[in-house]
């Protein structure tokens, strides 16, 4: 994949800003930089590629901001190893940037054109390793159950129960919850087969957390 020094002069300029807005881990910012976003995006909009926003791709879904990405990422407090499952492939940016900080990263979508296009897409950079699947979300993957920790990239409007099943003990779930047009980004953490903490951070804007497979 193309990644000439216009690229990289954009891809810094972007690290520079998410540093500024608070991201300041170094893992985060290098898998930032090993992970070009215009490689994700269609080639006609390359424009937008460098630009700290969301930006509408296949099936009505997002890629999602730069700064939402690096925080959430921040927020799963990633570890080398850990098995991870991401609800909402997408353009599959998000997984890529957990899989270069080391984790073993399972990605479930429910859009069939975007799994597919996801799934060629991370073959053909080099995140083989990145298991993707295709199915309804709100079910998880308990195949591959329990996951150390799992992001969803979707606004839901409660918390599935059925993915905090999924959760080790002393795991996290990153999560966009509520039912207006913004959501609050929860983190939680699982204590118990039954107790949980849950910690607000902030107010972001997702596309739906719908169930079902299209």
């Amino acid at each position: 994949m193309q990644d000439n020094a216009i690229h990289q002069g954009l891809r810094k300029k972007l690290m520079a800003e998410l540093k500024a807005k608070g991201i300041s881990d170094s893992r985060i910012l290098e898998a930032f930089w090993l992970n070009p976003r215009h490689w994700f995006i269609d080639p006609e909009f390359f424009a937008w590629a460098y630009k700290d926003t969301a930006f509408k791709i296949d099936s009505s879904q997002t890629i999602s901001q730069p700064f939402t990405v690096a925080f959430m990422t921040s927020l799963l407090e990633v570890k080398s190893g850990e098995k991870i499952l991401e609800i909402g492939t997408g353009s599959g940016y998000q997984a890529c940037i957990l899989n270069s900080l080391g984790a073993k990263v399972y990605t479930i979508e429910r859009h069939e054109k975007l799994y597919q296009k996801a799934s060629q897409l991370l073959s053909d950079i080099g995140h083989r390793t990145i298991r993707t699947l295709h199915g309804d979300g709100y079910k998880g993957a308990p195949r591959f159950a329990p996951f150390d920790k799992i992001i969803v990239t979707a606004g839901a409007s409660d918390i599935p129960h059925t993915l905090l099943q999924q959760l080790k003990i002393g795991g996290l779930m990153v999560i966009p919850s509520g039912d207006d047009d913004t959501q609050l980004m929860y983190r939680i953490k699982k204590l118990s087969d039954s107790q949980y903490t849950k910690e607000e951070h902030g107010s972001f804007s997702f596309v739906p957390f719908l169930e079902g497979v299209v």
